[in-house]
Parts: C-alpha cells; structure tokens; sequence
C-alpha cells in the first residue's frame, strides 16, 4: 500500500492506494504553526484499520519550507562573496550582512587573481562580532574551482570554530553567480529547522509501527528519502504546486498536453504538461524576491481559492486575496466563491440555505438578487482565471521546452485540456475550458489529486557533467564534484558514459539507485579548443536526468 499525505494552505489531505486504485482517503484542517500534528492526523485517520505492516511507501508534500521563508522565519545568515572583475555586487538584493573579498576563478577554473585571505579573516571577524552563526562563502565560477571557496571556509573556521559555513559550489555547481548565492544563502538559513523537522517525521510515523520507507516530495515533482532531503532542504519548497501536476499527470491519460489548474481554499496554482511531460522552468524557482537554481515546474500561485473572501466593489465584486475562514455555507463568517457556486448548484458541498444567506448579505451591498450576486462571484472568479492563465501562457512560451513543442505542432496551438483539481475547481474550471475553447476534465478523486501525486511520484535527479581535456579535469554542477581527464581525445561517446556512470553513483548515495535505469541524455555538446592551427582540447557538456514520472506501482486507476 502507497500513503501520499500533502499539506496544502487549508486543508491536509491523504490518500490510501492499493493496486493502483484510492481506496481510501482523508482531509483534516492545516494549522500552519502546527504542521506535524496535520500530517500526524490526516495520517491517523487514514490507517485507522490498516496493519503497519502493509504499508511500503509514505511521501511528504510539506509547506515548512515554503513557510519558513516566507514569514522570514529562516535563521539570519551573513555572506562571504568573491565577484571577481566585471560584476557590480552593488545591485544583488540578498539581505543581511554581506562582505565582498578580492580574489578570482575564470570560466574555465583558472585562478587568475590569488584571494586576499586578510580580507576573509577581517570579513569573518566582523560576522562573528555582528552575532551571526551561519556563513555562505561563494565565488564566481567557484564550481569549477573549489581551492577559492574551500580556503574561505577554512578561515571562517579558524576565526569563529562555532560557526556553519556553506560552500557555493556545494549548493549548486551551475553558472549564475547571484542564483548560486542565494540558493547557498537559503539551504543553510533552513536546514536546521528542517533537519529538526525531518526528526520529528521519522519519530511520530515509527511510534505508529511504520516501517516503510518515508520520502519527501520535491519542486520538480520527483521524491528524495527523508533522511537524504535533509541535505537539499531547498528543494522541497513549492511541493504543492508539484503535488498537484504530478496529480494531474496520474489521473490522466499518458502524453496529454494539459494546462493544470489547482483551485484550493486559499490559492489557485497554475502549471502545464506538454505531452505528458511537466513543463520545467528552464531558470530555476523564484523564492520570494530571490532568484535561485532550485529545480521547479514552471508554476504560478494565485491569490484566489474557493474560501476567498467576497466584498462588493461598485457595482461588482472583489475576490481575495484574503481568506477569514471557510465557507460561509460550511460555518464560516464571510461570503466566498463557494458559496456562489454552491448557490447556483454548480457543487453540492455544504448547506444552501446558507449559500443564500451569504449571497443574500452580498446582493444587499450591490443592489441585486442572491443570485444574481452569486453569478457576478462567479464571473469574476472565471475572469480572472483566465486573466492569470493567458498570463501564464507568455511566461510559459518563453521556456525552451515550450518552444520546442510548438515547433514540433507545427502550428500554433494551445493546449487541449484544462484539468481542473482541487476543492474549488469542480464549479469553474468547466466554465474556463469552455472560455479557451478546450476540454475541462474533473477527473475521479479530484479534490485529493495533491495526495495522489506525492504518492506515485518517483524519484529524480538531474546531473551536468562538464570535462575541460586541455585542462585535465571535469566537474557536476549540482554538487561540484570534481576530477582528472588524463585523455585530451576524450569523446562525446565517453563523456556520456562517465555522466551515466556518475549519475548512478549519484543515485545510490541519495537512496534511489533503483531508479538510475531511467536516467536519459537531455543534451550533449563539445566544443573544441583551438591553440595555433591545431585543436589542443575539448570542452564537452552532457545533461542527463532521471526525469519527473510515476511509479510502477500506480496503474492508472480512476483515469478519465
């Protein structure tokens, strides 16, 4: 049996899968402050006759991170950077206690500027006089020389020894010096508090007698096992816009193009999936004002869910971006979209005597009827949908892998489906689809599709491999890994194997090595270097991923 449990802004739902079909599931309310006693209880209900013994995989979708960040609740963190020349550290929106040090690394690894180490020892004094206990040490093309960074940490160390250092080139190995600044920046702000969280996790489920294996789901929609998420604490932020498209991706037949359109009570998360293929953001994830080199699905978060709060504005109405509580037909205090479609019997949830009231109350401020107040609810809600995923479509065509599609349609076409889940999505998302002209699609447990896709999600795992042959060595981006290339007619063929190999390798340390068999060439490129009339080397670059997909394990029960 497979257990999916994601925390969503308002409720936490769970689902019980047993040869490819939901046979059970379950919903409790989310308390933000509170998230292990959500996921604890959305659990409890769910296994309540069930033996331990028959459950073989837990995955995660949680908010802490998301959260964390959010609310500014991270722990403080200062900043050793190395620019080297040509770059204007002036205009980096990082926060907190930057210093910037003398010293350079080149595109290729060359040191060509020795780092003053004076200014690292006065840097790290100065950030230890200021309280700071956590420290990010990066440098410009640091990834493909680690001496820069790895002496910085040193001397942090031996100036404060209490002190945490993260290296850049640990966090991320790709190019984008302010990207890899502040994802270095925020895996070490959060880690700790995940690390404790995580803890938590594997206690309160092996109290229960749980023995399978626990994994977290991540950005890009694939899952890490919890005791390896602790090293990628980043990763696991914006899971549930995740949750849902791989959600999408179980409930729907394979190689569909889908525009995803997740309608919870407090926001609506937009996504795409080109040919069965979930549409990644070729730039990585931006995580409130910063821009980082977290893997992610290329998704949007709209202030907008079935429990937003309605007022009249004018003659029409405002929707959101707050929420006061649930619906008013289900015992909240103030009108919302729900209660408009639940009005005009588009959803059958809670009490419609109240849906009246609620619109009743909202058509007294406009100046109509109930139900013409609950149409104009209705109406906006659909515009601004459609607002947001029009919106959408140019941030979305602008990725390369959208490019590609269209190029290969050999026309330009929009997407075939609209699948709508969520609590929110079985009133509007029909009048969406009808408005752009395509399918909408409800598909079979809809409401609990974010559970359902954190349940089947299988790992992934993206390496980019770079050998230097005129300079000996090569390096993985993602972890900054190096070594030695002896051969300097080292070939595209080879390369693509030593990427291979090492992605297995990769793998296995990460726990998921069963899944290394799915790992595919996503790019291979060589350059060659010219010295004089001769080629002196090769610069060769190699992509490969263990791509987001499913799990064997879920047949496609409850497709539509």
């Amino acid at each position: 049996m497979l257990i999916g449990i994601d925390v969503g802004g308002t409720t936490t739902d769970a689902v019980l899968i047993d040869k490819g079909k939901v046979i059970n599931t379950s919903k409790v309310p989310t308390d933000q402050d509170h998230l292990l006693e959500c996921l604890m209880s959305a659990l409890d209900e769910l296994v309540r006759e069930v033996s331990p013994e028959k459950i073989e995989r837990v995955v995660l979708s949680t908010t802490l991170i998301t959260n964390l960040i959010a609310e500014g609740k991270t722990d403080p963190v200062a900043l050793i950077m190395e620019p080297g020349p040509g770059m204007n550290p002036e205009g980096y929106n990082l926060g907190g206690e930057v210093q910037i040090v003398r010293g350079a690394i080149d595109y290729r690894g060359r040191e060509i500027q020795a780092l003053d180490e004076d200014q690292v020892k006065n840097a790290a004094a100065k950030i230890s006089e200021r309280g700071y206990r956590k420290v990010a040490v990066a440098s410009k093309f640091g990834q493909r020389n680690h001496s820069h960074e790895e002496k910085m940490r040193e001397i942090v160390l031996a100036v404060s020894p209490g002190i945490q250092v993260e290296m850049g080139h640990r966090a991320s190995g790709r190019l984008n010096f302010p990207r890899r600044m502040a994802t270095t920046m925020l895996k070490i702000a959060a880690q700790d508090r995940y690390r404790e969280f995580a803890r938590e996790i594997a206690e309160a489920i092996s109290k229960r007698k749980i023995e399978a294996p626990i994994y977290i789901l991540k950005a890009d929609g694939g899952t890490l096992p919890l005791e390896t998420s602790v090293e990628y604490p980043v990763e696991t932020i914006f899971s549930g816009p995740a949750a849902s498209t791989m959600g999408v991706l179980a409930l729907t037949p394979p190689g569909q193009t889908s525009v995803v359109v997740d309608i919870g009570g407090t926001t609506t998360d937009l996504a795409l999936i080109l040919d069965g293929v979930p549409l990644m953001s070729s730039e990585g994830a931006k995580v409130n004002s910063y821009l980082t080199h977290i893997r992610a699905f290329a998704v949007k978060s709209v202030a907008l869910g079935g429990d937003s709060l309605v007022r009249a504005a004018g003659d029409g109405v405002a929707l959101g971006p707050e929420r006061a509580g649930p619906a008013y037909c289900l015992g909240g205090p103030e009108p919302t979209p729900t209660d408009a479609m639940r009005l005009l019997s588009m959803i059958s949830i809670g009490e419609r005597s109240l849906a009246e009231e609620a619109m009743s109350n909202l058509g007294k401020d406009l100046g109509c009827s109930a139900g013409e107040a609950a149409q104009k609810v209705v109406d906006t809600a659909v515009d601004e949908l459609l607002a947001e995923i029009n919106g959408m479509f140019l941030a979305w065509e602008l990725e390369p892998a959208y490019r590609v599609w269209e190029i290969l349609q050999k026309e330009k076409i929009r997407p075939q489906n609209v699948v709508g889940v969520g609590g929110g999505s079985l009133g509007l998302v029909p009048l969406v689809a009808e408005r752009l002209g395509a399918r909408g699609i409800i598909p079979e447990n809809a409401t609990v599709a974010n559970a359902i896709g954190a349940a089947v999600a299988r790992p992934t795992l993206t390496l980019t491999f770079r050998a230097d042959t005129e300079r000996g060595f090569y390096n993985v981006a993602e972890d900054g890994t190096t070594g030695e290339i002896r051969d300097r007619k080292f070939s595209q063929k080879e390369a693509e194997a030593m990427a291979k190999r090492l992605i297995i390798e990769r793998a296995e340390m990460m726990g998921i090595k069963e899944y290394a068999s799915e790992a595919v060439v996503t790019a291979s490129e060589v350059f060659n270097m010219v010295r004089g009339w001769s080629t002196s080397g090769r610069i060769l670059d190699v992509n490969m991923q263990i791509p987001a997909g499913l799990i064997p394990e879920w047949t496609g029960g409850g497709r539509v």
